[in-house]
């Protein structure tokens, strides 16, 4: 039972990334299809989705479109109710959803002031009053979701849609260095830090833009995360026959600590060069020693 899941870019899209994270942080099966975002192809790609007007659109494996990421989480938590995608609590269950309910609709000024990018942080990123009331309030929200659940890692606990919901906020406070207090800056680095997280900024920058949407006025610094292995792109042969992730033949090559391994196609290889320890596959593979 296989979902079909249609997203937008992944360094940008913020809708998307909530929609993969709900299918690929709780083991439900899917796979990914990405849709011309930014290509001038949207409303194209869209047309069998109708009336779907944005991604992610999710497809079930009877065929019945969901077009709308609250709809998305619910239709999921209905199907997989072992998955644990709210918390098992009804207390936490209840307000968790009236936290993601919140986050779905509200915070615009942090919306329309932060757009989405994974690719950099912004350095001196002027902050309005109304971003900054919408931030007052997200740290509202989530010491009352701490609070209840005793301070763990995250919002209630175990992972769940709530975290799910506001990784992309995550994303905006690193990008933008927003002011918030240190149990916030620690709950945004969790998500930094987070397999699934680092998996989809990865795959997000193995495309490459002219000219880069959503430039700031502002001085362009690292991105934030997790410090990365350093890795380029090599000649073979590798030491590895065939590819980590697929098991195929190898063709393309990075160099790691004057290794070389071997993928079975430039995304693969390029998805690795982003952020090698993302990859438990490829890490399996780094962490065996050369022949």
């Amino acid at each position: 039972m296989t979902y079909d899941l249609y997203i937008g870019d992944r360094t940008f899209s913020s809708l998307s990334l909530r929609g993969w994270l709900m299918l690929k942080s709780f083991d439900i099966p899917f796979k990914s299809h990405i849709l011309g975002l930014y290509s001038g192809t949207l409303e194209a790609d869209l047309a069998p989705f109708a009336p779907a007007r944005q991604v992610p659109v999710l497809k079930t494996p009877k065929g019945h479109m969901i077009f709308d990421t609250l709809a998305i989480a619910e239709t999921l938590a209905q199907a997989h109710p072992k998955a644990g995608l709210w918390p098992e609590d009804p207390a936490r269950r209840g307000a968790a959803r009236s936290l993601v309910a919140q986050m779905h609709s509200g915070f615009s000024a942090l919306r329309t002031h932060c757009p989405m990018n994974l690719q950099n942080a912004w350095e001196e990123f002027e902050v309005s009053e109304n971003l900054y009331a919408d931030l007052a309030y997200l740290e509202t929200l989530w010491n009352y979701a701490f609070k209840m659940s005793g301070d763990q890692d995250w919002l209630f606990g175990a992972y769940s849609l709530a975290d799910v919901f506001f990784a992309p906020v995550a994303a905006r406070i690193a990008c933008y260095k927003l002011p918030v207090s240190q149990q916030a800056q620690q709950y945004v680095d969790k998500h930094l830090a987070h397999q699934d997280f680092r998996q989809w900024r990865a795959m997000g920058l193995t495309k490459h833009y002219d000219p880069f949407p959503y430039n700031m006025p502002c001085a362009s610094v690292p991105w934030p995360g997790p410090r990365t292995i350093a890795a380029a792109v090599a000649q073979g042969p590798s030491e590895n026959e065939t590819c980590p992730y697929s098991g195929d033949a190898v063709t393309d090559f990075l160099r790691i600590d004057g290794r070389v391994f071997g993928f079975c196609n430039p995304f693969c290889r390029d998805k690795t060069l982003v952020d090698p320890a993302a990859w438990p596959e490829f890490m399996a593979l780094y962490s065996t020693a050369k022949a």
